[in-house]
């Protein structure tokens, strides 16, 4: 029996060291879904695909969709993007920006896209934290993303996982370990939050 495939989109939070890695998945949150999968699940592990690149926003998705998603035919995806949209606005002010509107029309058409052309079951992950402090510029900027992925899982009846939301109770509960380790990229600690997440998500 043919086993499904899971494709796994983003940034570099989802590329995290997959270059490096001989699996092709990195030292990641789409590693520890693979893996909880094996020990969760008597059905045979699906073949699991990253497709993260490091500083994509989801103009740099649209650019690479037909390929990178639709030609491989997943049976699930699990898009992951936003954080980049966001943080370009703050380190690099001076170049082409995307704004909510501009993120909600192009994540938009590739949700089209993928309809059109796929069975895919369709997964869409929160943008996470830009920094850890509630009310940094960042995050007070990524909430207008947030709810754009939130209104758009309920428009295509995709699964919503709520990373977002599960940084910000992780914070505001005051855990001792960091969940990145720029403000932006994860620890081992924020994968594991992100994976759990999304299984509690998915597999629930």
């Amino acid at each position: 029996m043919q086993t499904e495939k899971w494709l796994f989109i983003g940034d570099s939070i989802t590329e995290a060291g997959r270059f490096e890695d001989v699996e092709g998945l990195g030292d990641n949150y789409v590693r520890m879904i693979r893996d909880q999968f094996a020990i969760r699940k008597t059905s045979p592990v699906p073949t699991f695909v990253n497709k993260g690149i490091s500083g994509n926003r989801i103009t740099d998705l649209a650019n690479r969709w037909q390929e990178d998603v639709l030609d491989e035919n997943p049976d699930l995806l699990s898009i992951s993007i936003g954080v980049n949209d966001v943080w370009r606005q703050l380190d690099q002010p001076g170049m082409d920006q995307v704004t909510p509107l501009r993120f909600e029309s192009i994540y938009r058409d590739l949700l089209n896209q993928t309809v059109a052309s796929t069975n895919a079951r369709i997964v869409l992950m929160e943008p996470t934290v830009i920094e850890e402090k509630r009310d940094s510029e960042g995050n007070i900027k990524l909430v207008d993303y947030v709810e754009i992925v939130q209104k758009l899982a309920t428009e295509y009846d995709c699964q919503l996982v709520r990373t977002h939301r599960a940084f910000l109770t992780y914070l505001e509960n005051k855990r001792s370990l960091p969940l990145t380790t720029d403000g932006v990229h994860m620890t081992s600690t924020g994968n594991a939050l992100m994976a759990n997440t999304w299984l509690d998500t998915v597999f629930d």
